[in-house]
């Protein structure tokens, strides 16, 4: 659902940047109090099994196609406000090097795809979450509808924007049946992977989701014919200190291997928004991208005409960048934290004053 350049006029676009922009900084501040050493270290990686995923399009309909958006998935995973930064961050290595939505365009995708994603998938994960059996289980039906419900709301959302800064006379009508029609399929799609996902972690790490956090039922025990909390243990430290590398490797080795083998065999056709706007007339006035001639454009490397190596090569540095970038992004929010709720770091400062 990347939105090229020309689709929206300029004053809404700008609008959505401003927008984008302030749920960026609102989600900087609150991405503070999400991380800490266990979703620190997998932030980064998230984005970067995002931007692997979103390389792997499926078949939903003839000639169409879809792909994962990622708001739910990294919601549920490290948080509603690190996954708006999780999503922008894939979006804008995308937009930059991979000429994949236009620059013009980043602030529509990023409230688009990003922000009403990620908010409508966790608004309807803890609903969800709050109502049914406190279980593993219930974690995993529930990220399965916020995902399916969160596809349709961005086509939803899109077809606003079109509503008030579309640049073809095209009916609204048309646009919204056909765009919320084809993302309902894909939704179902973006639901699998992201119930599977968060379903895998939890099996290995429930520890590390954290949209699991708090929802383990209390041992119960009988006493003198009532039941009452039985004393909570303590957990050992091994435990609590146990290392995210191994999970770490596990996703970006995963991440790799989907970018830079899988995605050759991805659907060629043409993803919901791309299918639904060469049929209604949307794509008319899209401009050419700013960064057509990037090395990397369309998903492959410049100068390799191999198809599979270059298709592979470029997923493989989209990885290799969107994690580096988000982790550098994640660890500096990580560090501030850090700096601002440790007493011995502030008696420091006022000393040496």
């Amino acid at each position: 659902m990347h939105v090229p350049d020309g689709f929206i006029n300029a004053p809404v676009s700008a609008a959505t940047g401003v927008i984008a922009a302030g749920a960026i900084a609102v989600s900087l501040r609150g991405a503070r109090r999400e991380l800490d050493e266990r979703t620190a270290p997998l932030a980064g990686l998230v984005a970067a099994f995002i931007f692997a995923v979103q390389m792997l399009n499926f078949p939903v309909a003839a000639g169409t196609s879809g792909h994962l958006l990622g708001g739910a998935l990294a919601a549920i995973l490290v948080g509603p406000y690190t996954g708006v930064l999780c999503v922008s961050v894939v979006l804008l290595m995308q937009g930059v090097l991979f000429a994949d939505g236009g620059l013009t365009a980043l602030g529509v995708n990023i409230t688009d795809m990003a922000i009403v994603t990620t908010v409508v998938a966790y608004l309807i994960f803890r609903g969800l979450v709050k109502v049914l059996p406190r279980t593993r289980r219930s974690i995993t039906a529930s990220s399965f509808v916020a995902a399916l419900i969160s596809v349709p709301a961005a086509a939803v959302a899109f077809t606003f924007l079109y509503a008030l800064g579309g640049t073809t006379d095209v009916s609204i009508g048309k646009v919204a049946t056909a765009m919320i029609g084809v993302h309902v399929l894909i939704g179902i799609g973006e639901a699998a992977i992201t119930a599977l996902t968060v379903g895998a972690v939890i099996a290995v790490r429930p520890d590390l989701v954290y949209g699991a956090r708090g929802l383990t039922q209390k041992l119960k025990l009988r006493v003198g014919g009532e039941l009452v909390d039985a004393p909570a243990a303590e957990e050992p430290a091994p435990v609590a200190a146990r290392s995210h590398r191994k999970v770490w490797i596990a996703g970006l080795v995963t991440s790799l291997v989907l970018a830079g083998f899988v995605s050759f065999y991805a659907s060629a056709n043409p993803d919901g928004l791309e299918k639904v706007a060469h049929d209604k007339g949307i794509d008319k006035k899209a401009e050419e991208h700013a960064t057509s001639d990037s090395p990397l454009a369309d998903y492959g490397v410049k100068d390799i005409t191999d198809s599979r190596l270059s298709g592979g090569l470029a997923g493989v540095i989209g990885v290799g960048v969107t994690v580096v970038a988000g982790s550098a992004v994640f660890w500096a929010l990580r560090r501030r934290r850090t700096t601002d709720t440790d007493p011995a770091s502030t008696t420091s400062v006022s000393e040496n004053a």
